[in-house]
Order: C-alpha cells, then sequence, then structure tokens
C-alpha cells in the first residue's frame, strides 16, 4: 500500500542527508520518490501515523510534472528567454505562426516608437528537431534590437555604472514605487525594466505553441478588441466562429469587428496624444472546439475559470475579466442568467445558451469559452502626473520613458495566448502522454465516451455497463 501511494505521486520537493538516499532536489522522478519515502521510513516513530506522516509529506509538494514555462528578460537588455517544458514529443512546431503572432502583438493602432525598433522573431535553440518537438525542453530567445542603444545603462559589470539613465519618479499607476519598496531598489529602471509590458512578446511565443498543440485537436482561440475608452464596437464576436474572427481582424488596426467603431476609436487616441494622456479599452477571446471535460471542480486551484481569470490578470495593466455574461449577471435574475439544458434535434443533450461563456464550476461544458478583460490606461503620460523625487524627497512630475497612448489591441494577442497556454496546460493534465500519439489515443477515447454520453440516457446507461 505505501509502495503504491509513493510509486503514483506527483513529483514533489524532497530533503535527505542520509548515506544512499537521495540528495536534496527540487524536483525528482516517481522512483525517486519511492526511494525517498523509505529512506525516511526507518526514522519515523508512531507505526500507521508515521507511515501515513510519510505519504502526505510525499504528495503534498507542488506538482512539477506537466507543462509548465519560465522566462527571463529586461526591456531594453540583449534579449528575452524562456523555456517550456511538458510538451509532448511530435508536435509539429510551425516558426512562422509564432512569428505571425509577434507581429500582431507589435501591431495596433496607438502603439509607441519602440515597435518600429524592434522587429521581433523566434528563435529555437533546443527542443525541436525537423520541424517536431523532440519531448525535451524547449529553449527560445527573442533579441532585443534596442539593445545597441542600451549596453552602458543595462550592463551587467559594475565598472559600467554611471547613473545614466537613472530613475527616482515613480509614476503613479505602474510597479515602480511598489517594487522599489519590496526590493529596497533607489533606482527603479531594476524595476520597470522587468515590469514592462516588452516581458509579453515572450508570453505571446510560449503561447503560440500552446495554439499549436490546440489546433492539432481542433481547438480554436481568436481575440479581437471591443471597446477602447468610451468607444464600444457593437457584440458580435459570441456570435461569430473563432476562424472568421481571424479573417475579419486581419487587416483592422484595432483587432476589432466593428469599422464604424474603428474610426471613432482612433479619433480618440488621436485627441488623447494631443493631451498627453493614454486610454485604455476591453477585448475579448473566444476558444472554440473545446470538449466538456477540460478542468476541474474538486480543488479551488484546478477550476479552469480561476486558472483564466488569473493568467489574464498577468497581463500588465488588466484590471478586470468577465466569463460568458460576467457583471451583467448579477444584476439579471436566475432565470435569465443560467442555459438550460436541452435536446437539440438530433436528441442529444445541449444547451439553450451560452450565457455561462463555456464554463460551469470551472470544467469546460462543451461550448465556446468567452472571455472578455478591462484594461487601464497605461501609466506612462507625457503630461507626467505629480511624483516624488525618491533621490530629493521633493514634488517631481512622473518619469517619463517612451510608451504606446493605446495598447488594447496589442493586449488582445497576449491574452489570446495566455488563454492558450491555460487551456493547453489543463488539456495536457487531462490527456497526459510523452509523445503526441499517447495524447491523441488518450483524446480519442475520451471523446468517444462524452459523444456516448451526451446522447442522452441510453448513452449513459452504456457507459455505465462498461
Amino acid at each position: 500500500m505505501i509502495w503504491a501511494a509513493v510509486a503514483w505521486a506527483p513529483v514533489v520537493f524532497a530533503e535527505s542527508s542520509k548515506p544512499g538516499c537521495p540528495a536534496k532536489q527540487h524536483c525528482i522522478s516517481r522512483e525517486g520518490l519511492v526511494k525517498e519515502a523509505f529512506c525516511k521510513v526507518d526514522t519515523v516513530k508512531g507505526g500507521t501515523a508515521g507511515v501515513l506522516a510519510i505519504v502526505w509529506e510525499t504528495l503534498k509538494g507542488p506538482a512539477c510534472l506537466g507543462m509548465r514555462y519560465l522566462s527571463a528578460g529586461e526591456s531594453h537588455g540583449p534579449a528575452l528567454v524562456g523555456i517550456i517544458e511538458g510538451l509532448p514529443a511530435g508536435l509539429t512546431i510551425k516558426e512562422d505562426y509564432i512569428n505571425q503572432q509577434l507581429v500582431r502583438r507589435q501591431g495596433g493602432y496607438g502603439r509607441g516608437g519602440r515597435m518600429s525598433i524592434e522587429k521581433d522573431r523566434i528563435k529555437i535553440l533546443s527542443g525541436v528537431r525537423f520541424g517536431k518537438t523532440t519531448g525535451s525542453p524547449l529553449a527560445l530567445l527573442i533579441e532585443n534590437k534596442d539593445w545597441l542603444n542600451w549596453q552602458k545603462v543595462m550592463s551587467p559589470d559594475p565598472l559600467d555604472e554611471t547613473g545614466e539613465r537613472k530613475v527616482t519618479s515613480p509614476r503613479p499607476g505602474h510597479a515602480d514605487l511598489a517594487g522599489g519598496i519590496k526590493y529596497f531598489h533607489r533606482d527603479l529602471r531594476n524595476v520597470l525594466e522587468r515590469a514592462s509590458a516588452r516581458e509579453t512578446a515572450m508570453r505571446v511565443a510560449v503561447g503560440s505553441i500552446a495554439s499549436l498543440l490546440l489546433a492539432h485537436f481542433h481547438i480554436i482561440s481568436a481575440g479581437f478588441v471591443v471597446a477602447v475608452g468610451d468607444v464600444s464596437a457593437s457584440p458580435r464576436g459570441s456570435e461569430l466562429r473563432a476562424s472568421v474572427i481571424k479573417e475579419k481582424t486581419a487587416n483592422s488596426l484595432f483587432y476589432c469587428l466593428d469599422g464604424e467603431a474603428e474610426q471613432l476609436m482612433r479619433e480618440k487616441i488621436d485627441q488623447a496624444r494631443k493631451r498627453g494622456d493614454t486610454l485604455g479599452g476591453v477585448f475579448e477571446v473566444l476558444v472554440e472546439g473545446l470538449p466538456p471535460g477540460i478542468g476541474s471542480h474538486v480543488h479551488w486551484d484546478r477550476r479552469l475559470d480561476g486558472r483564466l481569470a488569473g493568467a489574464l490578470m498577468s497581463i500588465p495593466g488588466i484590471k478586470g475579466v468577465e466569463i460568458g455574461l460576467g457583471f451583467s449577471a448579477a444584476g439579471r435574475p436566475g432565470s435569465l442568467v443560467h442555459d438550460a439544458i436541452v435536446l437539440d434535434d438530433h436528441n442529444k443533450i445541449s444547451r439553450s445558451a451560452n450565457h455561462a461563456g463555456g464554463l460551469e464550476g470551472g470544467i469546460t461544458n462543451g461550448q465556446a469559452v468567452i472571455l472578455r478583460a478591462a484594461m487601464k490606461p497605461i501609466p506612462t503620460l507625457k503630461k507626467a502626473l505629480p511624483s516624488i523625487d525618491l533621490a530629493t524627497g521633493k514634488i517631481k512630475d512622473a518619469a517619463v520613458e517612451r510608451s504606446d497612448i493605446c495598447a488594447v489591441p496589442a493586449a488582445s494577442v497576449v491574452g489570446e495566448a495566455v488563454v492558450a497556454w491555460e487551456i493547453a496546460k489543463a488539456f495536457m493534465e487531462k490527456f497526459s502522454g510523452d509523445s503526441m500519439a499517447e495524447v491523441e489515443m488518450a483524446w480519442h477515447n475520451y471523446m468517444e465516451l462524452a459523444k456516448r454520453y451526451l446522447g442522452g440516457n441510453k448513452g449513459i446507461q452504456d457507459i455505465g455497463e462498461m
């Protein structure tokens, strides 16, 4: 019993100093867990309680299996780097597609001068051979062209420190002051370089790879703008297929479906630019093709709606997230919010609407997932707000860095990417495998069962008899 409990445990934090036992390490294999647990057995007192304590200590650590990624790099450093772990072997990687998404992120009306400098392209350093993943970690790199102008300012060499471009007047609404307090930085450039939305370029690259995985299973996502400032587009997105949304927004300056609203958005941005001001807005992400059953209700941190909301909120500037009806549901009676369960023309279980946005109880229900995120105006204002100079303690205008007037269109691309990553991660938790062949087999088997379940009472009985 002990062996079974430990052998199937996830990877956890562990440490041991006994001769012949595994050394301290952050993530160890299942085999390592077995050895680690049994190395502890003879030191634990208390019979059954001691054995249970071993199992609990082994199981409770954070799981290191599955998909994850890390990124590093500063806004004006030499490059952004990323490492993806957990992708199955055999996934086709299309560099052109990743680069297309990087171009989309740099587009949109209202962007600043930095976009005319950077021409983002992905470099895959490992984990892909002849166009397919090998199962080992993917190492990614995006060079910062502007690094040539910042080599001395951002140098790691202590002999290069001159105080040039030092930032001591924090910008209201930015991470400057909070980050400075947290890390005790006198030069707030140490905060803003990483807090900058420049890092989202790598998140778009990572999310694009997740999108390639999902597309293999006919799951497609599309992000688009629904509001800039007080100008709102007509609500059409949920009525269209993701592929149609992509096609209609491909040549739009705002990645928007409403041409008339676009013109008004453009005028608002031009007016804000003249005032030295900035504008926020709202974007929507639609994901179609998801099977029911992705995510879980059994633990708070496995609820997919929470994970998606957290991913969107992690984008710089995002201050609110809605799913389905979102906040408007709070003002309606339940009878006008919840989607009735009905039988369609083929006598299969279906829904009367999609007010839930494709998620119920933290689990996909088979309908399109619909999310919206509200982005605040960018906190770098050319007509700067009052602040404090931390070097002198006196009132001074906030620092002004090169920035955008409006980045909502770019944020819609980032939003699409982070949503794709979280869904792909949950997808792989459901259909795990070290190769695409294994994942495909698990997916096909589950889809057949789900199809029979949704076929009505007879299908449910058939599954119960298996």
